[in-house]
């Protein structure tokens, strides 16, 4: 019983890290909206978009603690990365340089 109370204990601190990191993001991007998304292994990435179109990742070590985490934050969470919720990312010439890789004046290898 001790061993499953010291795991609970531990994923109860890491959501509320992950939870206090959304809260600062959302702060700082004037409110923010999330999706949790289950990434294999590694666990599950935590996708946030601020009001202002500001993005970015966060990832929990499990789909459970990820869940937690955006609960404790208080955030929107959506069940797809899509539609009105992805249209409110803004990037910029940085991001579809990194998209378009090689297609747009990246390496050949011709």
């Amino acid at each position: 019983m001790a061993d499953t109370q010291q795991v609970d204990a531990k994923a109860d601190r890491k959501a509320a890290k992950l939870a206090k990191q959304i809260t600062a993001f959302s702060k700082a991007h004037g409110g923010a909206e999330g999706q949790v998304a289950y990434i294999g292994q590694r666990g599950a990435r935590i996708a946030l978009v601020g009001e202002d179109g500001n993005w970015g990742n966060l990832v929990a070590p499990t789909y459970e603690i990820a869940q937690k985490a955006v609960e404790k934050s208080g955030i929107t969470v959506h069940e797809d990365f899509d539609g009105e919720f992805a249209a409110k990312v803004k990037t910029g010439r940085y991001e579809w340089s990194r998209m378009a890789g090689i297609q747009v004046g990246g390496p050949s290898n011709d």
